[in-house]
């Protein structure tokens, strides 16, 4: 039997695909410290699971294909916080951010037209545009200036009549970049120049440090029919596994027919709304406790990557990951090598290779995303074994 090309093409997430490699780890009595995945340990607010302990109906019924009312109203009230205003019908409930990215692509984009996303990316935009036919063209962006966008005239040569959108995430998953408002100008300019869309997938809002400002695509109001903003509950307030995502525009005609998308796949699940509904009344005191930590966390990473020999790495100001450029041949043999190979007192660490996170071939090789979710003194253990590690790895350069 024959597979689609659509399927086989498709890689594996590199984020995941290791995951054997850690199990056997752990049968083999080894702790291994998740590094590779953005999965966050802060407590999820108990508003959530408030609501769905007092949800009471005798029939668990389908829900509104675009949505509970009270969900949207929900992420409403959440936007006006930062002063971003959508009507009731410029919002769609989905299930996590995936689909709001999928659903997006799906409605601007035909078969091989191709959309522009700023390199290293978070590694499903690969996925999910392979699954919408959609060809991804990257701009390469470096760690020595930060992984910030080039010049304008670079970008521009990247244009061709089948480009339809920019995607990006902001701030930048895997790299923590925070976009500056220069460069969040520039993208507009040629959204209007070139009739493209805006894909902004600003699921990490909350986690910006040092002090530095976020700017919303949502706020530029001459392109406000081009901008759509992808979005999601998971990170904000530590709920991954409850999949409660958005799609906001304010281009009513795009979300008319992003409704027969939700349509189709009937609805997004009741009980996981009803909570998400409630997380309007978590406390603004969660988000700043939330964002120290986070930001303590990177330090720690930071400081121990840098006074590694042989790493390089340009410190995140935002989200909770970093990118890093390891003295080794490959970095995902080096990963392999970490969970079958090595440990210090029974103790390893997993990463996820940085390959996958890069559509231009050849990139990444020697690079890791290591996500910094774990607590304070779990990370300085990682980060001792890593540097432990990498002294004694035979494939060194």
């Amino acid at each position: 039997m024959n597979f689609s090309q659509r399927i086989t093409s498709m890689q594996q997430s590199p984020i995941r695909k290791l995951v054997p490699y850690a199990e056997a780890a752990k049968k083999n009595g080894k702790k291994v410290y998740h590094l590779n995945i953005g999965q966050p340990d802060i407590k999820t607010p108990v508003e959530f699971f408030d609501a769905v302990k007092n949800f009471n109906e005798n029939v668990l019924a389908y829900s509104l294909s675009q949505g509970m009312p009270e969900l949207i109203n929900s992420f409403r009230k959440y936007y006006e916080k930062y002063g971003i205003h959508f009507d009731q019908d410029e919002i769609l409930i989905t299930n996590g951010g995936s689909e709001a990215l999928i659903f997006s692509l799906i409605a601007v984009c035909d078969y091989q037209d191709e959309v522009l996303i700023p390199e290293p990316f978070y590694t499903n935009y690969n996925g999910f545009s392979n699954m919408a036919g959609v060809k991804v063209v990257p701009i390469t962006t470096k760690a020595e200036n930060g992984f910030h966008l080039p010049e304008k005239t670079e970008l521009e040569k990247l244009i061709t009549t089948r480009t339809k959108a920019i995607l990006l995430s902001n701030p930048g998953n895997p790299t923590g970049t925070i976009y500056t408002k220069d460069e969040i100008y520039m993208l507009r300019d040629i959204a209007k120049e070139y009739n493209l869309f805006i894909i902004a997938d600003e699921v990490y809002r909350e986690f910006v440090y040092d002090g530095l400002e976020f700017t919303s695509f949502a706020h530029l109001d001459d392109i406000k029919d081009r901008v759509i903003i992808t979005d999601s509950i998971s990170k904000r307030y530590s709920a991954c596994g409850a999949r409660i995502g958005c799609i906001a525009s304010k281009n009513k005609d795009l979300m008319k027919q992003i409704l027969k998308l939700c349509q189709g796949r009937l609805c997004v699940p009741t009980i996981e709304q009803v909570g998400a509904a409630n997380l309007i009344n978590v406390k603004d005191e969660y988000f700043e406790e939330t964002n120290r930590e986070y930001s303590k966390r990177r330090d720690v990473v930071y400081e121990a990557l840098k006074n590694m020999d042989g790493v390089v790495c340009e410190k995140p100001h935002g989200a909770f990951y970093v990118i890093a450029k390891l003295p080794v041949k490959n970095a995902e043999d080096f990963v392999v090598w970490m969970l079958t190979d090595f440990d210090v007192n029974n103790d390893t660490v997993m990463m996820a290779p940085a390959e996958g996170f890069y559509g231009t071939e050849g990139l990444g090789k020697d690079e890791v995303r290591i996500s910094y979710c774990l607590n304070v003194e779990d990370l300085k253990n990682a980060m001792k074994i890593l540097d432990e590690a990498l002294k004694v790895y035979p494939d060194r350069k």
